[in-house]
C-alpha cells in the first residue's frame, strides 16, 4: 500500500464517504482570432444601427420636410447659443454671473470688488472687434490669470486685474508672478496687468528688465482705454 492509500485510509471516517472538490475548469481566454471576430461583429452591429439612423431619418425628411428643416434650425440655432454661452459671449440670465454695466467709468472701477472688477475688465476687452472671446477666470490660485483674451488672429493673452486704491500701488512680486505663469502654465503669447491705482519704481524696473515686458496699464491708461482708447494688444 503506497503512502496516498494510507493517507486516505486513516482521514476516511466510519459510515461517512470522503468528498470531493470538484476540479476547476481552466479559464480559457478568448483567442486572437475570436476577439478579432467579435470586434468585427460589433462593429458591423454598429454600421448596421447608423445605416438604419440614417435611412429613418432620411425617410421622415421626406415624409415631413418642413418639420425636419424646423428641427435642424432649432438645433443649429441651440448649438450656436451654447457656443456663445461658453466663450463668454453672451450672458444668458446671469449665467457667467451678475449682470454688468460696460458704461462705467474708473470712479465706478475703483468701488467695484475684485470679482467684479475682473468682469467689468472681460466686458471691456470684449468690445474690441479684434477680440473672439474673454473669459473670467479668477479665483483662489489662479496664478497670475484674471481674465483670458483671445484675439481672433489666435493670440492668447493673460489679464491679471488689481482693483487696488489710490494709495496702494502694484509692486514688483504681482510683475514676477505673471511674468513666470503667462507661458509655461497658461500658455499665453502676453501678458497684461490692469490696475485702477499705479505701479511702484520697483515693479517699473523690474518689468524694464524683462527680455519680453509685460502690458502694464495704470490708472490713467485704464481711463483712456475706458474711453475708446486703443486695447493693451493692439
Amino acid at each position: 500500500m503506497t503512502q496516498r492509500a494510507r493517507r486516505r485510509v486513516t482521514t476516511r471516517r466510519p459510515g461517512r464517504r470522503p468528498t470531493r472538490r470538484p476540479a476547476r475548469r481552466p479559464v480559457r481566454r478568448p483567442r486572437g482570432r475570436a476577439a478579432r471576430r467579435r470586434a468585427r461583429e460589433r462593429a458591423l452591429t454598429r454600421l448596421a444601427v447608423a445605416a438604419l439612423l440614417l435611412a429613418s431619418l432620411v425617410a421622415l425628411a421626406r415624409a415631413y420636410p418642413v418639420a425636419t428643416v424646423t428641427v435642424g434650425v432649432l438645433a443649429v440655432a441651440a448649438a450656436t447659443l451654447v457656443l456663445l454661452v461658453r466663450t463668454g459671449r453672451l450672458d444668458l440670465l446671469g449665467a457667467a454671473g451678475p449682470r454688468r454695466d460696460v458704461s462705467h467709468t474708473l470712479a465706478a472701477l475703483q468701488h467695484m470688488t475684485g470679482t467684479q472688477f475682473e468682469h467689468a475688465v472681460a466686458d471691456l476687452a470684449r468690445q474690441d472687434p479684434a477680440v473672439r472671446c474673454a473669459t473670467v477666470s479668477g479665483g483662489a490660485n489662479d496664478r497670475g490669470l484674471d481674465v483670458l483674451v483671445v484675439l481672433r488672429d489666435g493670440r492668447r493673452i493673460a489679464v491679471q486685474c488689481k482693483r487696488y486704491a489710490e494709495g496702494n500701488r502694484v509692486g514688483a512680486p504681482a510683475i514676477y508672478t505673471a511674468n513666470g505663469t503667462y507661458r509655461a502654465y497658461h500658455r499665453c503669447d502676453q501678458a497684461v496687468i490692469v490696475t485702477t491705482s499705479r505701479f511702484t519704481r520697483d515693479a517699473e524696473v523690474a518689468n524694464a528688465s524683462l527680455p519680453e515686458p509685460l502690458r502694464l496699464i495704470d490708472g490713467r491708461r485704464l481711463a483712456r482705454w475706458l474711453g475708446g482708447g486703443a486695447p493693451p494688444w493692439a
